[in-house]
C-alpha cells in the first residue's frame, strides 16, 4: 500500500532528496599550499614545490559535449607565497602544431590554443578576474561582470600587471604565471575563492573545463565555478599607486582652410588604491581619442547604434556605472558620452575633458559603491557648454546571487551661455535596479523604475522594465517588457528611441544528436513589438523572426533564417541616405520581410570566413544583402582580413534606389610580443567616407606603449580630403 505524502514525509523527502541532489554534485576545490621559496619565472615548472603542489585537473569536455572527459590531460597547479599567487600549467596535446592567431596582447580564446584561470576573489558570485596565456606565451586579462552570464559581461580591455612564460614541446605546452596579490583586488583575511579555468584545445577540436558546465552556457559562467582554498588567510593587498602620464604631439590638417594645427598635449591619469576593494582613480586633460579608430557600420534602421567602450579611465568596475536599464532601450549612464558633443550643424566632435575623478569598487562581501565626476571645457566656437557631468551609483547583493542597485546621473552646467536654452541647463536621471540571479544562472531577470528630470520637467518622465529569462541545456525562455516615456531623457545616456513601450518574447529549443557530423542544432522563435505612446499606443514596429541554427563537430555553423516586419513611419524616412532624395511617406504602415543564410566556416583554420546573405521585401520595395569577412592567417606573425557588407535596395519612383556598399580590409604584422603594427581602410557609400588608419605601437615595459599613428580621411562622391594627421604618443605606468 502506497505510503500517502503527508506534510511531514513530504518535507523529510524534500530535505533527503536535496541532500542527495547535492551529494551528488559537491563543489570542486584545490587546496593552495603556502611556500616561501624563491621562484624562477621560465615555464620549466622545475622548483621543488610544483611537485607537492595540489592541482585543478580531470577536465569535462564543454564542445563537443558536456558528458565526458577532456581528451588531452591539463593539469592546473596553484600555490602561492606572500607576493604572488603562482599558476603551473601543463597541457598534453596532439602534437606540437599548435594554433596562434597572432603574438599580439588580449587574443580571442577561439582562434589560440590557450588556458585560462578565473578568480571570483570576494566570492559573491557577481564579478571575476581572467588571465590566459596561449601556446607561444601571449597574455591576455579581462573583467568578468554581470556573473558572466552573456558575452556583453566579459571585458579584455582592461590591464593589469602580471608576468608568465611558456615552452612549448613535441606533445604539451607548460605555463608559468606569477600573478601579484597586488594587481587585483580580494578582502583581507580571505580564505576561499571561487575559481575555474578552462583549455581551448584546437589541435583535438575540443573546449574543456574544469568543473562542468552545460553546453550551451559560456566557459566564463560564475554560476558554474568551484573553488581555491588557501591554506592560511591572506594578508591585506599592497596595491601600488600607479601615476599613468602621458604626452601626445598630434600634426593635423582640416583641408577647410584653416592654416595645419601642431599641437603638444600633455596629461595623465593616477589610480589611488583604497583599501583592498576600492580604486580612486583621477584623471588631468585626459587624451581620450582612440589610437585605434571605430569600425564603421551600415546602419539602414532609423534609429542610433551603439558602439564599446575601450578608454582605460572607465573600464575598471564599468558595470557597476553602464549597467542600469536596458542596454538595448534605455542606458542612463553611456561613458561614450563624456569627451564627445554635436556642433551647430550636428556633426558629432571631440570635447576636451578638463578633468575627473571615480571611486568605485566593493564596500564589503555585498556592497559595491561607485561615485564620478568630470568637467568638460567649454568649446564656444562650436557652441559647446562646460558641462559637469557626474554618477553617484549604489549596489546590494540580497537574495543569494540577486542585486538591487539604486544611482542618480547628473549633467549640468553652471554658466549661463547665449546660444543655450533654458530647457538644457541641466538633465538629471535617477533610478532603481533589481537583477534577478538564480546560484546556476538559469533564472535571471531585469526590473528597474527610472525617472529624468530636467527644467521643463513634466508629469511623468519614467523608464521601466520587466525582464525575466529561464536558461537550461535544453530550452531557453524570455520576456521582456519596457516603457520609455516621451518625456524621459538622459543626456549622458544611450537612448535609442523615446515615447515607446515593447514587448519581446523568445523561444530557443537546443537539440544535441549522439551521432553524425552534427554537433547540435537550434530552434529559435523570437516575437517583438512596439507601440508608440503619442499615437495612442498604435503598434508601429514588429518584427517575427524564425531562425534553425546547425552547429557541426568541425565548429562550422549554418544558419537558416525568416523574418517578417512591420514598420509604421511616424515622420518621413529614406533608408538610403540620398543626396536629395525623397523620403517615404509618413502616417504609413510597410509590411516587409526576408528570408537569409548564413555560414560561419571553422575560425581555427589558416584560413576561415563568414558568408551571409539575404533578401526580400523592403518597406514599399526589395533589398538584397550579401555580407560576411574572410581572414587569412600566417602563423604567428600576420593576419590579412577583409570585411564587407553590399546591400542593394530598390524603391519604385520617385523613391531613391541604392547601391551601398562597406568595405574594410586590414593588415595586422606581429613582430614580436612587443612590437605590432596594423593597418585598417574602411570605405562606406553610405557614410561618404574613406578612411585608413596606420599604427606601429612599441610595448617598450609593461603596459607602457609608444604608438605613432596615422589617420587619412576622404570624402568618396567627390574624392577629396577631408581630414589627416599624425600623431605620436608615449604612455609609461609608473609605481609610486
Amino acid at each position: 500500500m502506497p505510503i500517502p505524502l503527508t506534510p511531514k514525509p513530504l518535507a523529510l523527502f524534500l530535505c533527503l532528496a536535496t541532500y542527495f541532489i547535492s551529494a551528488q554534485t559537491p563543489e570542486r576545490s584545490v587546496l593552495v599550499k603556502k611556500i616561501d621559496q624563491e621562484i624562477v619565472l621560465d615555464g620549466k615548472l622545475n622548483e621543488a614545490f610544483w611537485q607537492t603542489a595540489n592541482s585543478a585537473d580531470n577536465f569535462w569536455q564543454l564542445f563537443p559535449t558536456d558528458s565526458l572527459k577532456s581528451t588531452n590531460e591539463t593539469i592546473v597547479k596553484i600555490v602561492y607565497n606572500d607576493t604572488h599567487l603562482l599558476i603551473g600549467i601543463e597541457a598534453l596535446a596532439v602534437d606540437e602544431n599548435f594554433i596562434v592567431s597572432s603574438l599580439k596582447r588580449d587574443f580571442s580564446a577561439r582562434t589560440n590554443d590557450n588556458v585560462t584561470v578565473l578568480f571570483d576573489t570576494f566570492r559573491d558570485g557577481q564579478n571575476a578576474f581572467l588571465f590566459g596565456v596561449s601556446a607561444y606565451g601571449v597574455q591576455r586579462e579581462g573583467l568578468i561582470s554581470d556573473r558572466g552570464a552573456a558575452i556583453n559581461g566579459f571585458n579584455l580591455t582592461w590591464d593589469t600587471k602580471w608576468q608568465s612564460e611558456c615552452i612549448r614541446f613535441k606533445d604539451r605546452f607548460v605555463i608559468e604565471m606569477a600573478i601579484p596579490f597586488s594587481s587585483i583586488k580580494y578582502p583581507e583575511g580571505s580564505q576561499k575563492w571561487g575559481f575555474q579555468t578552462y583549455r581551448y584545445d584546437l589541435q583535438s577540436n575540443e573546449r574543456s573545463i574544469w568543473t562542468n558546465v552545460d553546453q550551451n552556457q559560456i566557459p566564463i559562467n560564475i554560476g558554474y565555478y568551484g573553488a581555491l582554498v588557501f591554506e592560511e588567510p591572506l594578508p591585506a593587498s599592497k596595491m601600488p599607486i600607479y601615476l599613468i602620464p602621458y604626452v601626445n604631439g598630434i600634426i593635423s590638417n582640416n583641408f577647410n582652410g584653416e592654416p595645419i594645427s601642431k599641437k603638444v598635449t600633455v596629461g595623465g591619469d593616477l589610480k589611488i588604491p583604497v583599501g583592498n576593494s576600492l580604486n580612486l582613480d583621477v584623471t588631468l586633460n585626459p587624451d581620450f581619442s582612440n589610437v585605434e579608430v571605430d569600425d564603421i557600420i551600415t546602419n539602414l534602421t532609423r534609429f542610433e547604434i551603439s558602439l564599446p567602450e575601450k578608454r582605460q579611465f572607465f573600464i575598471d568596475n564599468g558595470d557597476l556605472f553602464g549597467n542600469f536599464g536596458s542596454f538595448r532601450d534605455a542606458i542612463p549612464f553611456f561613458s561614450r558620452r563624456i569627451g564627445i558633443a554635436k556642433d551647430p550643424s550636428g556633426n558629432t566632435i571631440q570635447n576636451n575633458i578638463i578633468g575627473g575623478i571615480r571611486l568605485s569598487g566593493k564596500l564589503d562581501q555585498n556592497w559595491r559603491i561607485g561615485v564620478l565626476n568630470i568637467q568638460n571645457q567649454e568649446d564656444l566656437q562650436n557652441q559647446i557648454a562646460s558641462n559637469n557631468n557626474s554618477m553617484f551609483a549604489l549596489q546590494r547583493k540580497v537574495f543569494g546571487q540577486s542585486q538591487i542597485g539604486l544611482f542618480m546621473v547628473n549633467r549640468q552646467t553652471f554658466k549661463d551661455y547665449a546660444f543655450l536654452k533654458d530647457t538644457n541647463r541641466f538633465n538629471r536621471v535617477i533610478g532603481l535596479d533589481y537583477n534577478l540571479n538564480s546560484a546556476n544562472n538559469k533564472w535571471l531577470g531585469k526590473f528597474y523604475t527610472h525617472k529624468s528630470i530636467q527644467p521643463d520637467d513634466r508629469q511623468g518622465n519614467l523608464s521601466a522594465q520587466a525582464n525575466l529569462v529561464y536558461n537550461t541545456r535544453i530550452w531557453r525562455f524570455s520576456s521582456d517588457w519596457v516603457f520609455v516615456d516621451q518625456d524621459f531623457r538622459s543626456d549622458l545616456g544611450f537612448i535609442p528611441r523615446s515615447g515607446v513601450f515593447k514587448s519581446g518574447t523568445n523561444m530557443v529549443r537546443n537539440f544535441y544528436p549522439k551521432k553524425g557530423n552534427i554537433n547540435s542544432h537550434q530552434i529559435d522563435l523570437l516575437n517583438l513589438m512596439w507601440f508608440q505612446q503619442d499615437l495612442d499606443y498604435q503598434k508601429t514596429d514588429h518584427i517575427f523572426r524564425l531562425q534553425y541554427q546547425l552547429e557541426f563537430k568541425n565548429q562550422s555553423q549554418l544558419e537558416l533564417n525568416s523574418k517578417t516586419q512591420y514598420v509604421y513611419l511616424s515622420s518621413p524616412f529614406d533608408p538610403t541616405r540620398s543626396v536629395g532624395g525623397i523620403p517615404l511617406p509618413d502616417s504609413r504602415g510597410y509590411n516587409f520581410g526576408e528570408w537569409g543564410i548564413r555560414y560561419l566556416s571553422p575560425y581555427a583554420k589558416s584560413f576561415n570566413f563568414t558568408s551571409e546573405i539575404s533578401y526580400g521585401t523592403f518597406f514599399n520595395g526589395t533589398r538584397f544583402s550579401y555580407k560576411g569577412s574572410a581572414l587569412y592567417r600566417i602563423q604567428p606573425i600576420a593576419v590579412i582580413s577583409l570585411l564587407w557588407d553590399y546591400n542593394r535596395i530598390e524603391l519604385p519612383k520617385p523613391y531613391s534606389s541604392a547601391n551601398l556598399f562597406l568595405i574594410s580590409p586590414k593588415f595586422e604584422l606581429t613582430l614580436n610580443k612587443n612590437l605590432f603594427w596594423s593597418t585598417l581602410i574602411q570605405y562606406s557609400n553610405l557614410t561618404d567616407n574613406f578612411g585608413i588608419n596606420s599604427r606601429i605601437q612599441w610595448r617598450f615595459a609593461p603596459l607602457s606603449d609608444l604608438y605613432l599613428v596615422y589617420n587619412d580621411n576622404y570624402y568618396t562622391q567627390e574624392f577629396g580630403p577631408v581630414f589627416r594627421s599624425i600623431n605620436l604618443k608615449l604612455t609609461y605606468w609608473l609605481n609610486l
